[in-house]
């Protein structure tokens, strides 16, 4: 988007999708779906990356994941608002909420 990446398969031999989150939105991921998202270990996580584990994540949760990733890369000054509980966080949050198909 831009030259800006927000999303990679560099972890997909492991099994992982990349997301290039904000900390806050990568908590809150990975508090949500524990089983789906958790932190790329290292420096990336720390300041905000996740894995996504592809063969655990549903169609919905993954997109609304990638759309989180997407608008924080192209929300330039309104990242602040995306990082204080802007529509993306709700968006995936209400995703993440909804009862899993068996």
């Amino acid at each position: 988007m831009g030259g800006k990446i927000f999303a990679t398969l560099s972890l997909e031999r492991e099994g992982f999708g990349v997301l290039l989150l904000n900390p806050e939105q990568q908590a809150g991921m990975v508090q949500d779906e524990p089983e789906i998202f958790s932190p790329v270990p290292g420096g990336w996580g720390r300041k905000g990356s996740a894995r996504v584990c592809l063969a655990k994540v549903t169609p919905d949760i993954l997109e609304a994941a990638l759309q989180t990733a997407w608008r924080l890369k192209g929300a330039g000054s309104d990242k602040k608002a995306i990082s204080k509980g802007g529509t993306d966080d709700r968006l995936l949050s209400s995703v993440a909420r909804r009862p899993r198909r068996k």
